[in-house]
């Protein structure tokens, strides 16, 4: 626990670990608030790409929290920045929401349903998912060789009652369709921890990855060679936390225990 006063830069993953669907976490706006007195860092990390940077900024409002576009590192951004690298004049199918696909073409890229055009597949987490985008999909991986990029892995994304469908879940669907498997960009990744401590000038032992899944957050984490923090306030149940082969550095069962420690 020691470990944690050393901390300048926390990466919080979002749903789960700072609120639970529409409901903020008792201790989360003083926990920020925290941080930033003692004049340290906090980035938000999430691979949802339901949403725009813009959308989240407008969610977290809405529970209480200012937030900029700067205090963001997202499957999204990441996603963006992946594509600008491989894939730059790419005509991209997303099967994502229009918010992800909005933010893809601030980014410059051209997004189209026309599949005759397409020069990349992009999946992302859509929770405006059709079988029509499922269709074209499994179409284009059965009679053509173009890349295929999503933005995570997760299987489910917590709410307030359980679990719904991610990413990762809609992907093993279009595998068991088409045999192809997608290059995932998000957690368990370390680019985002990675780009987040180049960003600010911090050493990996500097920076703490903090979520509530093993296979997503707390493996990027160690991919990146931060300090990991495994909350129990998400996911994440003992018996996954025993059966997992990956183990995060310190467990809590909320975020409130980093509070604790660091005041």
């Amino acid at each position: 626990m020691n470990r944690i006063k050393n901390i300048k830069l926390f990466l919080f993953d979002m749903d789960g670990t700072l609120y639970l669907g529409d409901t903020l976490f008792d201790f989360t706006k003083e926990l920020l608030s925290e941080i930033k007195k003692q004049s340290k860092r906090y980035l938000f990390m999430t691979n949802n790409s339901s949403k725009s940077v813009n959308a989240y900024i407008e969610k977290l409002k809405k529970l209480g929290i200012d937030a900029e576009y700067y205090d963001f590192i997202t499957s999204s951004q990441a996603t963006a920045l992946y594509l600008k690298e491989h894939h730059k004049d790419a005509k991209l199918y997303v099967c994502g929401t229009d918010s992800f696909k909005e933010e893809l073409r601030q980014n410059g890229f051209t997004v189209t349903e026309n599949v005759d055009e397409v020069d990349a597949i992009v999946l992302g987490f859509d929770t405006e998912l059709t079988f029509k985008k499922l269709f074209d999909i499994s179409k284009m991986l059965c009679t053509r060789d173009l890349p295929y990029i999503a933005t995570n892995p997760d299987y489910v994304c917590p709410t307030e009652f359980g679990s719904v469908p991610d990413c990762g879940s809609v992907s093993d669907m279009l595998y068991n369709a088409t045999g192809k498997r997608p290059v995932f960009i998000g957690k368990p990744s370390p680019l985002m921890p990675q780009l987040a401590m180049e960003k600010f000038g911090i050493k990996p032992d500097e920076c703490a990855v903090i979520g509530d899944r093993i296979y997503t957050d707390i493996k990027s984490g160690i991919n990146a060679k931060a300090l990991t923090i495994l909350v129990m306030s998400g996911e994440t149940t003992k018996e996954i936390l025993n059966d997992s082969p990956d183990k995060p550095d310190i467990v809590l069962e909320s975020g409130k225990e980093i509070l604790e420690e660091i005041k």
